[in-house]
């Protein structure tokens, strides 16, 4: 879901609830207050279980991700299906050369999780599904989407409340060392129409290095995501992650962990905020 599919509107709404779902609106043409009202635990259990009733190709991209229209008999709601499963020895795009290359539907399910691990509240629902006999990522499609950030840069469109978006940004970037996204790009970050940022498609992440890629793009933090990041350990991650990326990947991210942890306590004051909710 990287420039492949701006076109693919997927992204869950955070809300305080533990589990790993958030609430999301209904499309216009579909009554919105059922999905509005629904729980963590509600959207996982639909995802996991209600009947696919159709599909159709996206038109984009190179995952061979479809949408899927879900029904459990009181709700309909439209989902993504993606089960990309591909590894490299080496892999090239460009100039650009990648060793042990991953390109995996797990890693939309474990960045899903850790996303609510740490309190972050910008990544999409995704559970792991069968679909037609392989392992599959279901992921919540939203509807609600002002404009991806590319289309916002080319428009020249500015938030209408610069600090929020800013400390949104931040913590995007924040994120992105975190789980060493290596796909990043304006088309899987999306806008909602109340201006908040959501960040899609983490297929090519979870790397095994123990170096943060960009350095400078840790500056600020949100003071519970910071708390988030701190609590983790190998045992938490193993037991909500472990299905998804293995110990080599957990070992990776704990050590960028504190890499960014380390940043932000040596920033002071400066370093942390308290995001608007």
């Amino acid at each position: 879901m990287r420039v492949r599919s701006a076109a693919i509107v997927l992204i869950a709404l955070w809300c305080n609830a533990p589990a790993f779902a958030r609430p999301l609106p209904q499309e216009a043409a579909r009554a919105a207050a059922p999905a509005a009202a629904l729980t963590d635990q509600q959207i996982v259990a639909f995802l996991e279980n209600a009947k696919v009733v159709k599909t159709k190709g996206i038109g984009k991209g190179v995952t061979g991700a479809v949408r899927a229209t879900l029904s459990d008999g009181t709700l309909t709601h439209d989902a993504q299906i993606q089960k990309i499963e591909e590894k490299k020895a080496q892999f090239t795009a460009g100039t650009i050369s990648e060793f042990n290359f991953e390109d995996s539907w797990r890693f939309n399910v474990a960045a899903y999780r850790l996303d609510r691990l740490i309190g972050l509240g910008m990544v999409p629902v995704s559970v792991a599904r069968n679909w037609k006999s392989e392992r599959s990522a279901f992921t919540w499609w939203i509807d609600d989407v002002l404009m991806d950030e590319g289309t916002r840069i080319k428009e020249g469109r500015q938030p209408p409340d610069t600090g929020s978006w800013n400390e949104q940004m931040q913590l995007v970037k924040l994120f992105d060392q975190l789980i060493a996204n290596t796909d990043r790009n304006s088309g899987n970050l999306l806008i909602g129409t109340n201006w908040q940022v959501y960040a899609i498609d983490h297929t090519r992440a979870f790397r095994t290095h123990d170096t943060l890629k960009t350095p400078a793009n840790i500056q600020r933090c949100d003071r519970q995501v910071l708390a988030g990041l701190k609590g983790l350990t190998k045992e938490s991650l193993k037991r909500q992650l472990g299905e998804f990326i293995s110990d080599f990947q957990i070992n990776g991210l704990l050590a960028r962990r504190d890499l960014i942890v380390a940043a932000i306590d040596k920033a002071g004051p400066a370093g942390v905020f308290d995001r608007k909710r």
